[in-house]
């Protein structure tokens, strides 16, 4: 069974060589990349970053879990805003040899829950790119509708790009 765990600094090694690998397959949904972002080191600072905001209460980074334990992306809940929004954002990537096969719904269907259950949480959203149709399929399944289109809403890839936005009530 796919699941997720909060990400640990021992994950860098396995994170470097996994986006190393799926570089390619990766950039045209990532922002550009520094080149240490793909080694241990890189990932070692992106994921002392993510605890500390985790620490804040602003965050919630998970690694995702193939059935055998072993690594096989990320997903993270951010930018939690208590008060009247209640409301968080997913993103997640996975490997491009474990994709097809349900991991990204597992992933995101965990994390919608620990959204709603454990952090009470009255709204996810999560948006992709508008030809990103694989992730606006595992949104569907999970549950997420389509509210709306934010023109230029991220640079990835090198480009300021258009999103599908998407969002899941409690």
């Amino acid at each position: 069974m796919v699941t997720t765990r909060l990400i640990d600094p021992r994950d860098a090694e396995v994170l470097a060589r996994l986006l190393t690998e799926n570089r390619d397959f990766l950039a045209p949904y990532e922002p550009l990349r520094e080149e240490s972002y793909f080694t241990p080191d890189g990932q070692r600072a992106d994921i002392d970053a993510a605890l500390n905001t985790h620490r804040q209460a602003a965050n919630l980074p998970h690694v995702i879990l193939d059935e055998t334990g072993a690594v096989i992306g990320r997903i993270t809940l951010s930018g939690i805003v208590r008060g009247a929004l209640q409301s968080g954002s997913v993103g997640y990537w996975v490997a491009q040899a474990a994709g097809g096969r349900g991991a990204g719904t597992a992933a995101v269907t965990r994390m919608t829950q620990l959204a709603f259950k454990e952090l009470a949480l009255h709204r996810v959203q999560a948006e992709t790119l508008v030809d990103n149709v694989r992730s606006q399929r595992v949104l569907e399944k999970v549950g997420f509708t389509r509210y709306g289109l934010a023109p230029e809403y991220l640079k990835i890839a090198g480009r300021w790009q258009d999103f599908v936005m998407c969002q899941l009530l409690s």
